[in-house]
């Protein structure tokens, strides 16, 4: 589903809900603890999505954000991503703006997308809409350390909305799984990171 592609590869703009305050529920913990990836994907009142989801992994917060940041890693992480590069960034690199483009499907069209990522390196990006086909597009990674700083606990919130001519349950149920899928794809590449 393109919408997590979106978001995801767009490198991840602070929300102005609480949402971005996020923590796991004990259901989400249980998930983690027994290694899977967490999402959880509500409908918004204003024709918007957002987006829950987490994952364990381990390796140290700074191998996880050079991965999660890298553009020529984003295909692995992202399998329908098709163009990730930076087009513009800031004297001290505390922020960028990437272009994505993720190839579309019978159900979602090819998306082409700008999003400005402000970072706290190792810990945070927040990230939000700086231009491209999306209609709303704002959240954050945050990067906690578990272990010691041997692992990572990678929590993601986000809040899209896109001009998706399909039942939005179905749009939705899509976000769960590509959601899943990059957080499970961001672990393996991580691991073999920190090889």
């Amino acid at each position: 589903m393109k919408s997590l592609a979106m978001a995801m590869t767009v490198a991840v703009a602070c929300a102005a809900s609480g949402a971005l305050a996020w923590v796991p529920d004990p259901q989400a913990q249980s998930t983690l603890a027994g290694g899977g990836a967490w999402v959880q994907v509500t409908a918004g009142a204003d024709d918007t999505a957002s987006i829950h989801a987490a994952i364990d992994i381990a390796a140290p917060p700074k191998t996880v954000w050079t991965v999660m940041n890298d553009c020529a890693l984003a295909s692995r992480l992202v399998t329908t991503m098709v163009v990730c590069k930076v087009v513009k960034s800031g004297p001290d690199h505390a922020w960028e703006i990437k272009e994505q483009v993720t190839k579309g499907n019978l159900f979602v069209p090819t998306i082409h997308n700008l999003v400005r990522n402000d970072y706290q390196p190792y810990s945070l990006i927040r990230f939000r809409k700086a231009g491209g086909d999306l209609r709303v597009e704002e959240g954050e990674w945050r990067l906690a350390p578990l272990a010691g700083g041997a692992g990572t606990r990678v929590l993601y919130t986000a809040r899209l909305g896109a001009n998706i001519v399909a039942p939005a349950a179905l749009v939705r149920q899509g976000m769960r799984r590509d959601t899943a899928k990059a957080l499970v794809n961001l672990r393996r590449e991580s691991l073999a990171a920190a090889r």
